[in-house]
């Protein structure tokens, strides 16, 4: 499955409402298993932004469409990565004339 890195930062109705971050998290993880993947990985982070997330999710299609879920509750946005496993770069790399 496709792995994406999920750079989130709060908003400011986010930011009020920080103290159920957690709970929040917890929810977008089931979200995500509902959707036939997996939010394996959640970091709440220092600098530009404040959650970062790692997803195996089916398709981009899919990827996309927890991000918008995850971002249509207000609290957070988000800036969706597709990251490529050593395996999947050596495939690309092998394309390059």
């Amino acid at each position: 499955m496709p792995t994406y890195v999920l750079l989130i930062s709060w908003t400011e109705q986010g930011v009020k409402s920080a103290k159920s971050t957690v709970d929040r998290a917890r929810h977008a993880q089931q979200l995500a298993q509902s959707m036939g993947g997996d939010l394996s990985t959640i970091y709440w982070t220092l600098g530009s932004h404040d959650v970062v997330g790692v997803a195996e999710m089916p398709d981009d299609e899919t990827a996309t469409a927890l991000a918008v879920a995850i971002a249509s509750q207000g609290h957070v946005r988000t800036e969706t990565l597709r990251a490529f496993s050593a395996e999947e770069m050596q495939r690309i790399l092998q394309k390059v004339p």
